[in-house]
């Protein structure tokens, strides 16, 4: 007699784990995307670039070691080389961001 009952509370246990696992899910599936991080910066240039605008072409943050810009900027500069189909006014943008970072250049501008 109680196994009957017993078999009976496993299979409505198991019924309910089931049903709760399947509204889970559709949960997980319905659920907003997540917010992807842009790799590069993606605004207009300002007249005179300033530190905060060049660690934001680079991807750094305005105090990094030179180091760290430098790889940064071999890294966007890859993407963007003139050579490699990329525009020479943002080669010339990345490289015063560079110069800016690493205290090469006194904000004088870009040849464009």
């Amino acid at each position: 007699m109680e196994t009957p009952m017993v078999a009976g509370a496993a299979v409505a246990a198991a019924a309910l784990a089931g049903r709760y696992g399947i509204l889970a899910w559709q949960a997980f599936k319905a659920r907003p995307p997540a917010a992807r991080m842009r790799r590069f910066y993606e605004g207009g240039f300002q007249t005179a670039m300033t530190r905060r605008e060049a660690a934001l072409i680079l991807g750094v943050r305005e105090r990094v070691a030179a180091e760290k810009v430098k790889e940064a900027h071999r890294r966007v500069m890859v993407a963007n080389h003139p050579d490699a189909g990329g525009s020479h006014y943002l080669a010339s943008k990345i490289n015063e961001a560079k110069d800016i970072l690493l205290g090469k250049s006194s904000n004088s501008g870009s040849a464009f």
